[in-house]
């Protein structure tokens, strides 16, 4: 049978590719993975024990009934006893500072979150240990309410929260507006007690609890990167 070039070399492409094919298929024809180098002076670590979030598959916090309530355990302050700081929220002042990002700036005070919208939900707040803290009733305002009051721009990518104690988050934006992401100043009904972050906390209930900061007396936003903050309490 006689065959035509084009018809010669399409035979011998799709031969070629059946070879290729099959060496990549075979284990003898598979290359092993060469071994990642080593650190000449890292040593091995132990893991930590901690328990997954029980989040759902969006990878939002999952949401409980009244009925699911439990205490707020434990005591999470870095230092060796809670601050002395006013306790009132009706009474607190937090330092807003927009870094030309948002419209006002200035002090904080409970009054100007009276002003806006009212948010409840019931979470989780788990610490990175296998035990959780406690299914809490959370009360306060979405942290993009406030965002949205204080006229935050569409390039305020960035924002830092700085608690009583020096301990500090940076989170981006996109995370912080998530509409689960809330400043709390009550728990289970009850004003927040001290050990727990009065007068006011941020929830961010699909992270680790360490990334809900408590007692929170400075908020800024930012477009690109924030001043070096002091070192966290040891």
């Amino acid at each position: 049978m006689n065959m035509s070039r084009r018809e010669t070399l399409g035979a011998a492409t799709a031969l070629a590719a059946l070879s290729i094919a099959a060496v990549k298929s075979s284990p003898a024809g598979a290359q092993a993975a060469a071994p990642a180098p080593q650190p000449d002076n890292l040593v091995e670590t132990r893991f930590r024990n901690i328990a997954d979030l029980p989040l759902r598959p969006d990878g939002s916090a999952v949401e409980y009934t009244e009925a699911q309530m439990e205490p707020l355990e434990g005591v999470f302050w870095k230092t060796a006893s809670t601050p002395d700081i006013e306790f009132d929220v009706r009474k607190m002042k937090v330092k807003l500072d927009g870094r030309g990002t948002t419209r006002l700036a200035g002090t904080l005070t409970f009054s100007d979150l009276e002003k806006l919208p009212r948010h409840t939900q019931i979470t989780l707040l788990q610490c990175g240990a296998p035990k959780p803290r406690g299914i809490v009733k959370w009360t306060g305002v979405r942290f993009s309410e406030l965002a949205k009051a204080v006229g935050a721009q569409s390039f305020a990518n960035y924002a830092r929260l700085m608690s009583s104690d020096g301990y500090y988050l940076e989170d981006d934006m996109k995370t912080l507006m998530h509409p689960q992401v809330m400043l709390a100043w009550m728990a289970n009904d009850k004003p927040l007690p001290p050990e727990h972050g009065a007068p006011m906390r941020l929830i961010v209930p699909f992270r680790y609890g360490a990334r809900s900061i408590k007692a929170v007396t400075e908020i800024a936003f930012t477009a690109t990167s924030f001043p070096p903050a002091k070192p966290w309490p040891t």
